[in-house]
């Protein structure tokens, strides 16, 4: 009888199941609208839905189809002849008027070099914190020494931006 029962589960649990890698998640939206996603259950201030969550595995069964677009193929409107004209948005502005593009600026910091247009904070992350800093005339300047005695100065114009060499 024992050795009947046993058969039986094993037989059980070697039966393939239909969506062996399907689970249903709670997904919790709190009061800000930030949403979680968990298998716990939701805290008591949050909304709570149930969603199901199914990870079919690749290549077996059928496939799954990929998301549809829903915009339309064509960049007119109806009845409008006229093509909607193109909006180049800007580049960002450091501050220091452009004057090194962003891979100049992260070469230099990774070589920890200083070059004229960077900002205090690219300074400081190429060269870290100044062991000293001066104002004078609307001028800041850092001043750094290293263990070997070598003394480093970094001026800064009004803007915060380093100044180049005249």
């Amino acid at each position: 009888m024992l050795r009947s029962i046993c058969a039986g589960i094993c037989a059980t649990l070697l039966l393939p199941t239909t969506n062996a890698l399907a689970s249903t998640v709670f997904r919790c939206e709190d009061h800000s609208g930030h949403i979680t996603y968990t298998l716990q259950g939701c805290p008591t201030d949050a909304e709570q839905a149930l969603q199901s969550a199914d990870n079919p595995t690749p290549g077996r069964g059928k496939p799954v189809p990929l998301a549809k677009d829903n915009r339309s193929k064509s960049s007119t409107h109806k009845g409008d002849s006229r093509e909607t004209p193109v909006v180049v948005v800007g580049e960002k502005q450091d501050g220091c008027g452009n004057r090194i593009t962003g891979s100049q600026r992260r070469s230099a910091m990774i070589r920890q070099q200083v070059r004229a247009g960077m900002t205090r904070r690219d300074v400081e992350s190429s060269l870290g914190e100044p062991d000293k800093i001066t104002s004078q005339d609307g001028q800041t300047r850092y001043h750094y020494a290293d263990q070997k005695g070598n003394r480093r100065q970094v001026t800064f114009d009004e803007a915060g931006c380093v100044k180049g060499k005249r």
